[in-house]
């Protein structure tokens, strides 16, 4: 190039990510979509979608601090003891903020789940102000009698970068729980939503923490007040060790908070379908889905995760100062079916063809073999409504 016109400056990485979200978006808004309402029967506005009546309570672990609320100000543990209301939670080796990685990667499992039918509950509405402490968001949590509540943080072991421990694992409660009905949740379906999030987790090529006496991706917790309070079966998510700088990496970027999403948003719909029911859900990776059920999820391939919290402090309560609210986003019908779906014909299987190396890139490769022709329209809407989110997420940061 003429010396007068300098080689440009590299487009970050985010921004990049956000830039190809875009162009992802914006190619399916024009040729997917309308390929997919082309190719679908007219459908019955009361037929169900997978997660039809299925409600789901979302715990954005932490929150922002535009708030005067006393954090240090003691509640219920649900053992008889007294714990603080609520922490800050960690900061990332990026420097990013726990509280806005929970309420980022919420953020995409509630478009997920709402795509696929499922009514969503929150803890927190926002990422700035205030979200409750932890023993109010169990309450909500209870309140709104969900299938399944999922609370979800990311760790840490020091303020440095530490680069021996990592990895993810979910927090179950140290059993028996006091509270009969919350003993009763935890220790049957809890369990089984929290396993089964762990072996979505596992088979999306996520590492187990090798750390804090996690055990096979499950650590077990006598002090955290969330899982011996609740009296719906609760998954208690640690994404990772934002402390290491591996995990963090993940943790930090939007992809990787996205490959997160749609390793919950799977693990969610696997427990709620009773695993194993789940059409299009990848048994083993996102480059190789299988497409032999009902419904329609996107696991895509982590690189590593991290560990769980090593202290009390990532909790989430009811919002005592805030109502919960609740959620959903109309989905298009998929056809039930036993037999093994054929994959899809026309506009959009081309179109996905196309738009495979955008979608690896963002960690969304398996999309390009879900789509079928009984879930086309269903696919489709629901990688459009993550892209959008992507989008959205990306311009803010």
């Amino acid at each position: 190039m003429p010396a007068d016109h300098p080689n440009p400056a590299p487009i970050p990485k985010m921004k990049m990510t956000t830039m190809m979200a875009g162009l992802a978006a914006a190619t399916l808004t024009a040729m997917v979509l309308p390929a997919a309402a082309l190719a679908e029967p007219a459908a019955d506005t009361a037929a169900e979608t997978p997660l039809t009546g299925k409600t789901v309570f979302l715990d954005p672990g932490h929150q922002g601090t535009a708030h005067t609320e006393n954090l240090s100000r003691q509640v219920d543990d649900g053992r008889g003891g007294k714990k603080d209301c609520q922490t800050t939670g960690m900061t990332s080796q990026g420097g990013l903020a726990e509280h806005t990685i929970n309420w980022d990667v919420s953020q995409l499992v509630k478009t997920s789940l709402e795509t696929l039918g499922a009514k969503v509950v929150l803890s927190r509405q926002d990422d700035s102000g205030w979200g409750g402490c932890v023993d109010e968001r169990a309450k909500a949590a209870n309140e709104s009698g969900a299938d399944l509540a999922i609370s979800i943080h990311a760790d840490s072991t020091t303020a440095e970068a530490d680069a021996t421990r990592h990895g993810f694992h979910m927090i179950i409660p140290e059993l028996p729980v006091p509270d009969p009905a919350v003993d009763k949740a935890q220790s049957g379906k809890g369990l089984e939503a929290s396993r089964a999030m762990r072996d979505v987790y596992v088979k999306n090529g996520f590492t187990p923490a090798n750390y804090a006496g996690v055990v096979e991706g499950l650590q077990t917790r006598a002090d955290v007040a969330g899982p011996s309070l609740t009296t719906v079966p609760l998954v208690f998510v640690e994404m990772g060790n934002g402390s290491n700088p591996e995990d963090s990496a993940v943790l930090d970027s939007l992809d990787g908070r996205l490959k997160h999403a749609i390793a919950i948003t799977t693990g969610a719909v696997n427990f709620l379908m009773d695993a194993g029911t789940v059409a299009s859900t990848p048994a083993t990776d996102a480059t190789t889905p299988t497409t032999t059920t009902t419904t329609t999820t996107a696991a895509a391939p982590t690189t590593t995760a991290a560990p769980t919290t090593t202290t009390t402090a990532g909790e989430q309560a009811a919002p005592s100062t805030t109502t919960a609210t609740t959620t959903t986003k109309p989905a298009r019908p998929s056809t039930t079916t036993t037999e093994k779906a054929a994959p899809a014909d026309g506009g959009l299987s081309q179109v996905l063809v196309l738009l495979q190396p955008l979608l690896e890139q963002l960690g969304l490769g398996g999309f390009s073999g879900l789509a079928t022709d009984e879930n086309l329209g269903l696919v489709s809407k629901l990688l459009s409504g993550l892209l959008e989110t992507l989008i959205a997420q990306g311009a803010t940061r």
